[in-house]
């Protein structure tokens, strides 16, 4: 069996589980269309699925996915920037309430980040991925001269936490969203997910610190 064989084994277990379950809300989303009040920034990661870790409902969630969840400052040029039509579409055509940038454990391209790996890259052999991340190098001298001077600091982990920081100051530099930011009509927040753990940490802007969620059961 192939991998896209098990794909569409997924499809048929779709159609004959979770789709027959959710009939009527697909129907709704057909005839009504998507009326999300949450956007969700997450990273590509495969292990990582804001769908499955917040068990949203389909409809619930405008989800963007993009190497290592970062959202690049606002730049009226004139070129072609999906990210920020993404953050268009949802903010100003949608009107979702509250922008989430989900950063997460482990992150393969803040992995990268830090050890430089595709600093330099020639096209094809990673230059697309050096000049994203490169977007972040600021802070990620900032987490290696920290981690010079204290080495008990978890480099990785400070990267993950700065670059949601980071994108969620970029997300404020976007003119529509700091005005619906302004007005009331719009909330940004920051979370992390741990996939070794489970533990999803939040953003408190009073203490500025990632605070974890506590669980009901727990």
């Amino acid at each position: 069996m192939t991998a896209f064989d098990a794909l569409i084994d997924g499809y048929r277990r779709f159609r004959a589980g979770p789709y027959n379950d959710q009939r009527a809300r697909f129907d709704e989303l057909t005839h009504q269309g998507q009326a999300p009040k949450m956007m969700v920034i997450a990273c590509v990661d495969s292990r990582v699925d804001p769908t499955r870790v917040f068990d949203s409902a389909p409809g619930e969630l405008f989800v963007l996915r993009n190497v290592a969840n970062l959202v690049p400052p606002y730049i009226d040029d004139g070129a072609t920037h999906g990210v920020s039509a993404a953050i268009e579409f949802a903010v100003t055509q949608l009107g979702v309430e509250e922008l989430v940038v989900m950063g997460h454990g482990r992150c393969g391209g803040i992995s990268a980040s830090l050890t430089g790996k595709f600093d330099t890259a020639a096209p094809g052999h990673g230059a697309f991925i050096g000049r994203w991340m490169a977007s972040i190098e600021t802070a990620r001298d900032q987490v290696r001269a920290a981690a010079d001077l204290h080495p008990d600091i978890d480099a990785q982990q400070a990267l993950e936490l700065a670059a949601i920081r980071l994108s969620l100051a970029n997300l404020a530099g976007f003119p529509f969203v700091a005005e619906r930011i302004a007005d009331g009509r719009l909330t940004l927040r920051g979370t992390h997910f741990d996939i070794a753990d489970g533990i999803l940490r939040v953003l408190d802007p009073a203490s500025d610190r990632f605070e974890p969620i506590t669980l009901a059961w727990s």
